[in-house]
């Protein structure tokens, strides 16, 4: 075979390997590019389906759990939605940056799990099932404690999505016909895959560069602000989306520490039984000599 010959037939086999990797092979420890995005798109396609349904016929629920959560923190003096609503009609330059980052911070939860996956494969997975798990464990909390944000619930907060929406979709932001889900906000799910994109980058640097590893965890303090002053959610919501992370955090944590130890209970199983000379059995296997006193 020509030289030209031997380069073509390498190409040719590096492109099919190519090809299987990003369809159904693993790639530096990843998983398959395209079934990955797949398997993500549906997670985010169910969550959503079912986000939107825990909204239904609620409205008089929520209404009523929200002033209920108003008066737990009054008592509490954590009662500040009001005035941090006032802080930013008090200054009209901040609010389309505020508008800005409550909107496009699916920018960031993307841009997160992109960079995660090419440039930390070894922590990917982890962040991923985090993120999956807090998906699966908030869908409940919906649908069992709906919530009226302060925009709808609390008399004098300015709905400034409402106003000022970049998206063009203020007022269905207030208009329980639209599909939407108005009554989700305990806990706030802004801040909590804000929190997650803060946990996912410091994991991926704590080992490498732990200075660093602390920066993103400056995205979801200032989402905590941003849906304060817009009038989107309560300081106790805020709280739920702390606790929420935490417990996802553990469920994956010890799923990973249950998957081990099969992992090294299969091991064990399979592997095979040394034979020894019978002559030698008592050696080996503790047998008492047959002979001995």
């Amino acid at each position: 075979m020509s030289p030209p010959e031997v380069d073509a037939s390498r190409l040719s086999r590096l492109a099919a390997r190519a090809r299987s990797a990003v369809l159904v092979g693993r790639v530096g420890g990843r998983p398959a590019p395209l079934v990955e995005v797949a398997g993500l798109l549906l997670v985010v396609l169910t969550f959503s389906w079912l986000h939107a349904a825990a909204g239904k016929d609620v409205a008089a629920a929520a209404t009523a759990n929200a002033h209920t959560l108003q008066s737990i923190e009054r008592a509490l003096h954590l009662d500040i939605e009001l005035g941090a609503n006032g802080l930013l009609t008090d200054h009209p330059a901040l609010i389309m940056p505020a508008v800005y980052y409550y909107r496009l911070y699916y920018i960031v939860i993307i841009g997160m799990l992109v960079w995660v996956f090419v440039r930390h494969a070894e922590s990917y997975a982890k962040v991923r099932w985090t993120l999956v798990v807090m998906a699966l464990l908030v869908l409940p909390v919906f649908w069992a404690l709906p919530m009226s944000p302060p925009r709808l619930a609390l008399p004098g907060i300015v709905d400034i999505i409402a106003e000022y929406d970049i998206l063009g979709g203020g007022q269905a932001t207030r208009d329980v016909d639209s599909g939407r889900n108005l009554f989700s906000a305990m806990p706030s799910m802004h801040v909590g895959w804000s929190l997650w994109c803060g946990y996912a980058g410091w994991f991926a640097l704590r080992g490498s560069r732990p200075r660093l590893a602390l920066l993103p965890w400056a995205f979801p303090l200032g989402m905590a602000v941003v849906v304060l002053i817009t009038g989107n959610h309560y300081v106790l919501d805020i709280a739920g989306s702390v606790a929420l992370l935490v417990v996802s955090i553990a469920v994956v944590s010890a799923l990973g520490r249950l998957a081990k130890r099969r992992r090294t209970a299969a091991g064990r199983s399979q592997e095979p039984v040394p034979l020894h000379p019978a002559g030698n059995r008592d050696v080996h296997l503790g047998y008492e000599n047959e002979g001995g006193a």
